[in-house]
């Protein structure tokens, strides 16, 4: 799609996208925006209402993008279901590499929004972060593993702990660790069910 075949919010989210993952919220003002997108700032405050409309979107437009490449490395991955949810891992870790890699939007996004609990874009980043447990879950109760919620959220605590731990470090080999513990976790939790019926 070109830029003249997409609508004008869709431009200006993208413009939007790319300027607050590389520079952060905070640091990009609503002109920059406006400027990148090639539209006035009567414009853009035509299509968002606030800055803060204009954050949520961003958050919005990463939610599922996001998601379904999570479930293409879990799917393209080999091996059995720990293998799977390690691929994950190894595939961030390729993409940490890169050198516009700037960690988890939807985590910095909440960082530089932490004293404003109730904004839009933490409830945008809270639910994308569910919607991968939610999905690890049902992923582990399909599998029979043990305790399914419990390790979705130990799996989610081992990505977002490496997510920061990796920009802190600019290491991706944390990363790999953590894809590797997640095996581990998994492979546990499926025996443990295993053992229940024996």
């Amino acid at each position: 799609m070109t830029k003249a075949e997409k609508s004008t919010r869709e431009v200006i989210v993208a413009a939007a996208e790319k300027l607050f993952y590389a520079e952060g919220i905070r640091a990009v003002s609503v002109d920059a925006v406006a400027e990148a997108a090639g539209v006035t700032k009567r414009t853009l405050y035509y299509h968002f209402d606030s800055k803060d409309a204009l954050i949520a979107a961003y958050l919005e437009s990463r939610d599922q993008p996001n998601l379904k490449l999570f479930r293409k490395w879990f799917d393209a991955g080999d091996g059995d279901l720990a293998d799977r949810v390690e691929a994950i891992f190894v595939n961030l870790a390729r993409a940490a590499r890169h050198p516009k890699w700037k960690g988890c939007g939807f985590l910095r996004t909440s960082a530089e929004l932490a004293n404003m609990p109730g904004h839009p874009a933490i409830r945008i980043g809270a639910a994308h972060k569910k919607k991968f447990e939610a999905w690890m879950a049902e992923t582990f109760a399909e599998a029979s593993a043990a305790e399914p919620a419990m390790l979705a959220k130990q799996i989610l605590l081992l990505l977002d702990g490496s997510f920061a731990v990796v920009l802190l470090h600019r290491d991706a080999s944390y990363m790999e660790t953590a894809g590797k513990a997640a095996a581990t976790l998994v492979r546990v939790a499926l025996a443990g069910a295993n053992g229940k019926g024996s």
